[in-house]
């Protein structure tokens, strides 16, 4: 790094003289900070920073000082990453560009996401460090994943073809060499035929092709990496297959410099290992293509023309040129297009594809549908209201993108581990070929060039590098199938640590569509009056138990449109002038708030509070008029989800604004543990605190409308969405269904995706720690056992092929709870399947 180097960051909210100011006395006071040029026209700062500077105290800096700089993130596609190690010199190369604040490189992707801070540097700059580094790079922003898996099957089929040509060319060099080992009297033959100087030279010939034109790519990149100090596997395989070769050939043509008794030839080693390791590839090709399924197969939802109704006649039209606002017509069986609001006609749809639920739902005038839903029987017209990029579908493959790349915290780990592990492989390997040099039997070199051509070859680490990003991207897009979105990858690893599940009460564990059931009024006053005076003043109020009692009183007759002065106090209640007359509707403590007395209704509320009822005050005119009774229902499902949740070893706490006797009916009758009532909406974050106590990681689900504190401040936000409502931010994950099997679909998935990535990093490096001393030479004092180098090629491409094989069964992950409708009774029942076996 250089003594200084000057940024130039654009940065935001600057709009006076002033803030120029504070912007220079921020930066100024950053240690490290030699000079600072702020430019109000263009929005940018121009800083020369010295060496004793770091660049993120820069930018945090500027966030204090309420001018934050503009943060952008470019995707980039990375090549000629082939393991764990490159992985970590990739991102050690991309971080070293001065403005880089983040970087996530993913072996299984191959892709690199790169976040900085507008103005400090151009993509130029991160794809010349990519390219110095040894990984050529592209921007990947414009690339679809149709692409992306076009590019993967074109790889894959370049593979096969050097694979089968390499093979083809490699089997006579084997059976020339090993078949004089394995059948009895070919050695003899060959010998009395072509000769075995023949025999060499034709091996030689056969071998140098393959190491030449399908094997090439191990040589071109390896030395290279090898030269710069910067090993990767590739180095282990030009290296080992490399050494087998030049001894080969030296034993060939120039015999007089071997030590005597120690002439042979290990062409075939050479030869076998290329093909194997190119068989692994291609196999890593094909499995890496398979684990965006659910990437293409989101993608394969999206319907490609739609008919728009255009002057009043229906016309065909591809799904880029509908705008919001055009209406359009969907007939039997067809996708929907985009995302809408039905207008005319209804039917059932078929929403499976996005909320993993089997049940079709009805949608008539007003109802919200779905792009990539498909329509059941009916026909009907609807308005678009998301297009493009905006549609809940688009929404949710961007999530599933972005969880896929996402680093756990679990790879961190090993990250540092495989970032030092070629090198130390190298050196395990020189020592390798000393010890057998200086105490090895005679021939002493033979033995140690099979050693640690061996010791190179099996310790390539491509397993772990795939170990963790194969699973993320396998388990979360199995999720999304099942209408579970994590927004934020290592969500994934937080869920398999909580203790308590926190749970809204309405939306969450209700239907949120409460009823009116009770209206229980003072003396002197009338049923009618009150209710039409109260439901008045509920009319400006968006809460869903307005909602309910102005329901209930158009069913009754007319309500009053005169209303003044409405006010709305959060926690509390509403307030207006109703032709005249001031009203109040709230929770007790408001009516106290105003010094109106309870009288006799305090015994009524109490009771219809121990029945499950919400209960609140109406007051008219400065005295008590009814107490009202709102019943929110409890959804069918929410009872055996958290049965569900229970039989996970989860705790499970319910925070509501209700009184305690409310709360606690619904707790006994879905069977929840602990109740936290009579919170207002902002102190739901010192109740999950509550709930935290010494330690406890808490996870906390909400309808993500009024929870978005709440879902920030927990350890894991768990969002229920609606359907549509997936733009989520405060979130961790979204859910897409509308009630708590979903939750409890999202512990399994996050449950079995981290025991896929421990069962891949056990057999990793599981695998290097048991094979490595077994490649050395460690058997063959007791036993005799000295490993082929053509077994260990076998062996680290099989590693490799495993803990792909093994990511990809989390595409086989049934939901833990689905809904059915049963045949018989048309009823709709949640059914718990039993587990499996397999991931």
């Amino acid at each position: 790094m250089p003594a200084t180097q000057s940024l130039r960051l654009s940065v935001q909210n600057m709009s006076c003289a002033s803030c120029v100011q504070r912007v220079e006395s921020a930066l100024s006071a950053v240690t490290g900070i030699e000079e600072v040029n702020v430019n109000l026209a263009t929005e940018t700062v121009q800083v020369r920073i010295g060496t004793e500077a770091h660049f993120p105290a820069v930018i945090e800096a500027l966030e204090q000082a309420g001018y934050p700089a503009r943060i952008r993130s470019v995707r980039l596609n990375v090549s000629s990453m082939s393991c764990a190690s490159c992985v970590g010199r990739a991102d050690k190369a991309l971080a070293a560009v001065p403005g880089v604040l983040g970087v996530n490189v993913n072996l299984a992707s191959e892709t690199a996401t790169v976040t900085f801070a507008e103005g400090a540097l151009d993509l130029d700059d991160l794809l010349r460090a990519a390219e110095d580094a040894g990984y050529p790079a592209e921007a990947a922003d414009d690339a679809s994943p149709e692409d992306r898996g076009a590019r993967k099957e074109v790889e894959a089929r370049v593979l096969a073809r050097r694979t089968m040509f390499a093979a083809a060319l490699a089997l006579p060099v084997f059976l020339l060499e090993m078949g004089a080992h394995l059948v009895p009297g070919m050695h003899d033959l060959i010998g009395r035929t072509i000769g075995h100087q023949t025999s060499w030279m034709i091996q030689f010939v056969l071998t140098t092709i393959v190491l030449a034109w399908p094997g090439r790519h191990f040589y071109t990149s390896g030395f290279p990496a090898l030269l710069k100090g910067a090993p990767d596997m590739n180095s282990l395989v030009a290296v080992g297959t490399g050494a087998a070769w030049l001894y080969s050939v030296t034993a060939v043509f120039a015999p007089a410099l071997l030590p005597e008794g120690t002439r042979a030839v290990y062409f075939e080693a050479a030869a076998v290992i290329v093909v194997l390791i190119l068989l692994g590839r291609w196999m890593e090709a094909r499995a890496k293509g398979r684990t965006g399924a659910a990437i293409q197969k989101l993608l394969g939802l999206q319907a490609r023309t739609a008919r728009v109704l255009v002057d009043g006649e229906a016309r065909d039209v591809t799904i880029e040129r509908i705008r919001t606002g055009d209406i359009l017509i969907v007939r039997p069986g067809e996708r929907i297009a985009v995302d809408g609001e039905v207008t005319q006609g209804s039917a059932h749809v078929d929403e499976s594809m996005i909320t993993g639920e089997p049940v079709p739902v009805s949608k008539a005038p007003a109802d919200a549908v779905t792009g990539g839903t498909v329509n059941g029987a009916g026909s009907f017209q609807f308005r678009a209201t998301r297009v493009g990029a905006d549609t809940t579908l688009a929404q949710i493959i961007r999530m599933v993108e972005e969880a896929q790349g996402a680093k756990l915290p679990i790879q961190g780990m090993v990250d540092r581990i495989t970032l030092w592990f070629v090198p130390a492989v190298m050196a395990l390997a020189t020592l390798t070929v000393l010890v057998w040099l200086v105490a090895g039997p005679s021939p002493a070199l033979s033995y140690a060039l099979v050693a640690g051509v061996s010791v190179l070859i099996i310790a390539c680490p491509c397993a772990m590098g795939l170990a963790t990003p194969t699973s993320i991207m396998v388990g979360t897009g199995r999720a999304a199938e099942m209408g579970v979105l994590f927004r934020k990858g290592d969500a994934l690893q937080q869920l398999t640590g909580v203790d308590v599940l926190a749970l809204d009460k309405t939306g969450t564990v209700t239907e949120g569509r409460p009823e009116l059931t009770d209206l229980v009024l003072a003396e002197a006053f009338d049923r009618a009056e009150v209710l039409t005076l109260v439901a008045a003043v509920e009319s400006l109020s968006e809460h869903p138990i307005a909602e309910a009692i102005l329901r209930a009183a158009k069913a009754e007759g007319p309500v009053s449109q005169d209303v003044q002065g409405f006010e709305s106090i959060t926690g509390y209640g509403v307030r207006a002038k109703v032709d005249g007359r001031d009203v109040l509707v709230g929770a007790d403590r408001f009516m106290r708030r105003a010094g109106i007395s309870l009288g006799a209704l305090a015994e009524q509320e109490t009771r219809l509070a121990a029945s499950g009822r919400t209960a609140l005050f109406a007051a008219v005119d400065g005295r008590i008029a009814a107490v009202i009774g709102v019943s929110d229902p409890v959804k069918p499902a929410s009872r055996a989800a958290i049965a569900a949740l229970h039989d996970l070893g989860l705790k499970v706490a319910m925070i509501t604004g209700d009184k305690r006797e409310t709360a606690e009916a619904i707790a006994r009758e879905t069977g929840i543990d602990h109740v936290i009532a009579g919170v207002l909406p902002d102190g739901k974050v010192a109740a999950l605190e509550e709930l935290r106590g010494s330690g406890s990681r808490i996870a906390f689900v909400g309808d993500g409308i009024n929870d978005a504190p709440a879902l920030a401040h927990a350890d894991v936000g768990i969002a229920i969405g609606t359907g549509t409502d997936v733009a989520i931010e405060s979130a961790d994950v979204v859910l897409m269904s509308g009630d708590l099997r979903g939750v409890v679909n999202a512990f399994e998935v996050s449950a079995r995706t981290m025991r896929n990535i421990r069962q891949n990093l056990f057999w990793a490096f599981g695998y290097n720690v048991a094979l490595i001393p077994v490649a050395a030479g460690a058997l063959f004092p007791v036993f005799g056992l000295l490993l082929s180098p053509v077994l260990a090629a076998g062996a680290m491409a099989l590693s490799s092929v495993f803990v792909l094989t093994n990511a990809l069964r989390l595409r086989r992950v049934r939901p833990a709870m689905v809904e059915a409708k049963s045949t018989t009774s048309g009823e709709t029942i949640t059914v718990t399947p039993a587990p499996i076996a397999a991931e």
